[in-house]
């Protein structure tokens, strides 16, 4: 018999044939004779029957007293059933092989609290919900590769000890460097990627950012993954386009291939395949006037966080951009508005739902002395950034770009409760173990 994953025979490709599967039994009952396993594979969880009929004596009771997580091979007949979770059961014909694991499986059916869960982070990466989550991760992140890739951007990388801010100085995590002091994890790529556009063109970078913000709320990670985009010739405007056009093909590709996936963590695929671009605009003056009629009062040049994107964001069912915020509220290299010097031509993408931003970005300032006043007025060294500004001595043109939350994505894609579920094993102000 053909040894198949568990998701094709979900997605109907062996209705009535009879497979072979392995995987992890992760919950097992009996009733009338008849044993119910829940199997897991890579590739998704299918109910297994069992009846006392069906097999030796000997290997029905043996099977009966398996400790969780125990590994089985299973022969069996693939039956529609709609009582059955997702619509399909495999009918065991034979149990081929057994691997029993140790008894005490700590994660049992009953509710467990957050640091329970969080302590024993390597074996709840097990449970169906996180197989799920983790699925549809991976999923987002091909799905951002094929259309970057399909539109001419070239991947590429760039370091993780640093030594000049990107970001501010005040969210550096400082590492010893060899005995140096002076050196730190990267924020963004934000700085190297302006250099690699001279070489490359349009680029791209999926990898972890730091952030040394003592934050608890539910939507920060003290490391996170980034994607990133940098491109030349290309204003607000034009990066805005590619911040649409990507995100709304990671939607689409998540609601066509991962949809079994998204119903079972309460996402109705079709509320992301309705999405198209372009999102809709507003400034940051306009966000404040819809915040002020919401009676939620903020002084002209400050930041939004969490109290004020989650409000803002219930006004609108799509993703939306908040442009033009003032010149303090975003890093040294964002580009004064010429025709308004005290706001920047910056722009936030936002998902509804409460989620708040996903991405950050705009244009970057391509004239050395306005770098360079820039970053005098933030108390820089110039010294630390002469490389960065040697950018604008040789062939610096119009750029921009942005970078976009990973995890931030997944959690709105998956009506995510807390960031912590869209990685693996996260690393926040509190935890750095498992």
């Amino acid at each position: 018999m053909p040894l198949v994953d568990i998701a094709s025979i979900l997605d109907g490709e062996h209705d009535g044939e009879e497979v072979t599967i392995r995987g992890w039994m992760y919950n097992h009952r009996s009733s009338g004779g008849i044993q119910f396993l829940m199997v897991r594979d890579g590739s998704g969880v299918i109910q297994c029957t069992l009846p006392r009929d069906r097999v030796p004596e000997e290997t029905y009771k043996r099977v009966e007293k398996l400790p969780l997580e125990s590994v089985v091979e299973l022969k069996g007949v693939v039956k529609v059933d709609e009582r059955a979770p997702n619509g399909r059961e495999l009918s065991i014909t034979e149990v081929v092989n057994l691997w029993e694991a140790q008894p005490g499986y700590p994660i049992t059916r009953k509710r467990h609290g957050v640091d329970f869960l969080l302590d024993h982070r390597h074996l709840y990466i097990r449970d169906p919900k996180m197989q799920a989550i983790l699925r549809i991760r991976s999923k987002v992140l091909e799905a951002a590769r094929d259309w970057l890739r399909e539109h001419g951007y070239t991947e590429t990388h760039s370091p993780s000890f640093i030594t000049a801010a990107c970001e501010g100085g005040s969210t550096l995590f400082s590492v010893d460097y060899f005995g140096r002091k002076d050196v730190y994890l990267t924020q963004s790529w934000q700085l190297y990627a302006e250099a690699l556009i001279y070489t490359l063109g349009k680029i791209y970078t999926i990898a972890p950012s730091f952030r040394a913000e003592k934050s608890r709320t539910r939507r920060h990670l003290a490391e996170y993954w980034h994607l990133e985009v940098e491109e030349p010739w290309t204003d607000l405007w034009g990066i805005m386009k590619v911040g649409d056009e990507l995100v709304t093909h990671i939607c689409h590709r998540v609601a066509e291939e991962m949809s079994r996936e998204l119903k079972s963590l309460g996402r109705d695929p079709k509320e992301l395949l309705r999405l198209e671009p372009p999102y809709p605009r507003i400034t940051y003056d306009e966000a404040l006037e819809i915040l002020r009629k919401d009676g939620i009062e903020l002084e002209w040049g400050d930041d939004f966080g969490w109290r004020e994107e989650e409000p803002l964001t219930r006004h609108f069912d799509t993703p939306f951009w908040v442009t033009h915020f003032p010149i303090g509220v975003k890093a040294f290299y964002h580009k004064p508005d010429p025709k308004r010097p005290e706001v920047t031509l910056s722009a936030d993408m936002l998902a509804p739902e409460g989620y708040g931003e996903i991405i950050g970005g705009g244009q970057r300032i391509d004239d050395y002395e306005e770098l360079l006043t820039r970053i005098v007025e933030e108390g820089l060294n110039p010294e630390d950034y002469s490389w960065y500004l040697d950018l604008r001595k040789w062939g610096s043109v119009p750029h921009s770009g942005f970078g976009l939350g990973v995890e931030r994505l997944i959690m709105w894609i998956c009506h995510l409760d807390h960031i912590r579920d869209a990685i693996p094993f996260p690393r926040d102000v509190r935890r750095v173990f498992p």
